[in-house]
Order: structure tokens, then sequence, then C-alpha cells
């Protein structure tokens, strides 16, 4: 239950920045992978790091505050790295989180831009974090995959039983979606398509799990690109969100004129049931303000429309989620070989 607001109440919820910006700096910083193989003074690690000394030293001991690190007594302490802390957010782990975190970190330095973006009605413009442009896009992919490994097969599965024999998995990142469709549906194929940067994650991801010989991955920009046809499944995860309707209905026209006759478009996102709830989703439009030039959070009716608009049909909501885990199915007709007429309008 949210606490009552009042004086207090307020600058806590304020204050929550702090701890966030420590847990993150030290995430960057990656303090919590070194101090994993190892215990180290501060003098040590700020040498491992190229950091200054009591700068490293301060944020040790607010981690050490907020148990995020042991310290040890003693003229020259040790800072060590509970168990539990290390399996969250040192190395690659199955609970690692490491990437997300990072990840969240380059949203909150846009957030801290939110008022001009509310003045300008325009994205915020960040500079990178330490870990330079290619990191943070590496933490992003990286984060993705952590978020969805352990909701992927559940959540396929809960879609209920689904005909098919070709997933087009658009903006499949490291292919986690497209791992989940072919370990359910063992003799079904996929398309992954997403940035050219990217598909060498996702070609190794692939070839770890043993699915390569049934995967095509395919580099473009699902927005500007041809996309791949010949699938009778669209996977659209955590997309619709990054644009304006617009921008949505365009895309949703390019995967009807993909897709075969009679095939299915499957949408995971936040999908609202008004402007304020779910609250998760409320907040999530606020992170689309700050970080992409038309994007936010749409209700059902919405992506139905848009949907409509395009030329699919039967459009419903399949699960419904507090947060990226609803997701809205609907067909193309059989007999449609193309684009509904005006749907890319």
């Amino acid at each position: 239950m949210r606490k009552k607001l009042n004086r207090e109440t307020v600058l806590d919820m304020v204050r929550g920045f702090q701890p966030s910006c420590v847990v993150i700096a030290a995430a960057e910083l990656d303090v919590f992978t070194i101090l994993s193989d190892r215990p180290m003074d501060a003098a040590t690690l700020a040498r491992r790091i190229k950091g200054n000394v009591r700068a490293v030293t301060i944020l040790l001991d607010a981690l050490a505050a907020l148990n995020f690190l042991n310290k040890s007594t003693g003229t020259e302490p040790l800072y060590s790295v509970p168990k539990a802390v290390a399996g969250v957010l040192a190395g690659t782990g199955p609970e690692c989180m490491l990437g997300m975190v990072r990840h969240l970190g380059n949203c909150l330095r846009s957030w801290g831009q939110l008022a001009g973006t509310v003045l300008s009605g325009k994205p915020a413009n960040c500079r990178p974090s330490v870990l330079g442009t290619g990191g943070d896009q590496a933490s992003f992919i990286r984060g993705m995959h952590e978020i969805s490994r352990s909701l992927a097969v559940p959540l396929v599965a809960g879609i209920g039983k689904l005909k098919f024999t070709h997933v087009l998995d658009l903006g499949g990142a490291s292919g986690t979606w497209t791992q989940a469709f072919l370990r359910l549906y063992p003799g079904a194929c996929a398309t992954v398509m997403d940035r050219p940067g990217v598909i060498p994650m996702a070609r190794m991801m692939m070839k770890r799990a043993g699915l390569a010989d049934r995967v095509r991955l395919v580099p473009g920009d699902f927005m500007s690109d041809a996309l791949p046809e010949g699938a009778d499944l669209a996977w659209v995860s955590a997309i619709v969100h990054q644009n304006s309707r617009t921008q949505n209905r365009k895309l949703f026209s390019k995967l009807f004129s993909a897709l075969e006759p009679g095939g299915m478009i499957l949408i995971r996102d936040i999908v609202m049931k008004s402007r304020t709830r779910p609250e998760a989703g409320a907040m999530f439009a606020v992170n689309m303000l700050v970080n992409t030039s038309g994007g936010g959070t749409f209700t059902f009716n919405e992506i139905r429309d848009d949907l409509s608009a395009a030329g699919f049909s039967k459009a419903r909501l399949m699960l419904r989620g507090q947060a990226m885990d609803s997701v809205v199915c609907a067909t193309k007709p059989r007999g449609k070989s193309g684009r509904k007429a005006g749907g890319g309008n």
C-alpha cells in the first residue's frame, strides 16, 4: 500500500535518487564484479579503476551503509560483496541484472531533464555514461535480455496454443523471445531482425542455445527497411511504446504486407486501462517522453484501432498485466496479400 503523502513521505520519495545514483555508479564502474573476485581497500580499487581515492572511499562507504558491500575494521578496511548482491550485480550469472541497472542509469540521466522536456516537448539530450555510447548500447541489449529471460517462456506459454510455422521477431535483440518460441514449438523456425550492431550478439546466443540452424538473422532498421517476408507470426515485443501512433500505423502496415495471409501479430507491451492505470504505465510514458520524440503508452482501444487501420482484424487482449507483460493479438485475413489502402496514414 502506498504511504500517505505528507511532508516526510514526499521528501523520502524525492531523496530516492540518492541510493539509486550510488548503486548505478558502482555498476557502471564494475565495482561489484571487481570486489567479488577479492576484497580490496579503497586505494587498491582506485588504482584498479583509475579513480580518485577520496571519491572511491566515499562511494564504497555509501555502498556499505546501504548494505551493498561489507566493510572490515582497521585503518585500511577491506570492502567485499555479499553473496546475494554479487548474484545480482556481479558477473553474468542467471540472476545478474548488471546490464539493466546500467541502462536505468542512462534513463536516470534523461529523467533529470524532465522539466526542460515538458517545456520544449523534445526528448532529453544526454551525454553517454562512463562506458561510452557503445557501452550504453550494450547495456541496453543486455538489460533487455536480463529482464526477459525469466519472463519469456512462461509468458509465451500463457498466451495459449498458437498455430504457426515461422515467427518474425521484430527488433529481436539477443533473441531471448525467439528462443522461447522455438523451445515451446519445436517444429517452428524464426527470423530475427534488428540493427546490424546487435546481430553478432543474437548469433552468439542462438549458437549457445543450439538453435542456430532454425534461425535466420536479418540486419536492418524495421522502421525504414523492408521487412522479411514469409512468416505467419509476427512478434512485436516492447516496440509499440517507442513510437507515436502514426509511426505504429506505418509499422503495422509493413507487417501486414510482410505476413502470410491468415498470419497473426502478437504485441507485447504495456496496455493502459486509462491514462493513469496501471501506475507503471503512467511512469513509463514519462520515460518515453524524455527518451523518444513521440513514444508513450497506449490503451487497448488505441492499439486495436491502429491495427485495424493497417488491415488487421479480430484484435483482442490475450494477456492483461501491470507492466510490460500484456499481449494484444490480431489477424491478417486470408486472401489479403497486401496493405489495406490508407493503412499507413
